[in-house]
């Protein structure tokens, strides 16, 4: 039996995690949540070289 984890579901829970425990985290993580997708909507899946 294959056990795969998925990377998103993991970040996703120690981020509510850190939110509980310390709101103010909240702020820093939505603002990097959306970098990190808005560079990802402009440069692709990271398949720079195609």
């Amino acid at each position: 039996m294959n056990i795969t984890l998925s990377l998103v579901p993991i970040v996703s829970l120690i981020a509510g995690i850190l939110i509980l425990i310390i709101p103010r985290l909240l702020n820093l993580i939505v603002a990097i949540y959306l970098i990190v997708i808005g560079l990802v909507g402009l440069f692709g899946t990271g398949h720079f070289l195609h």
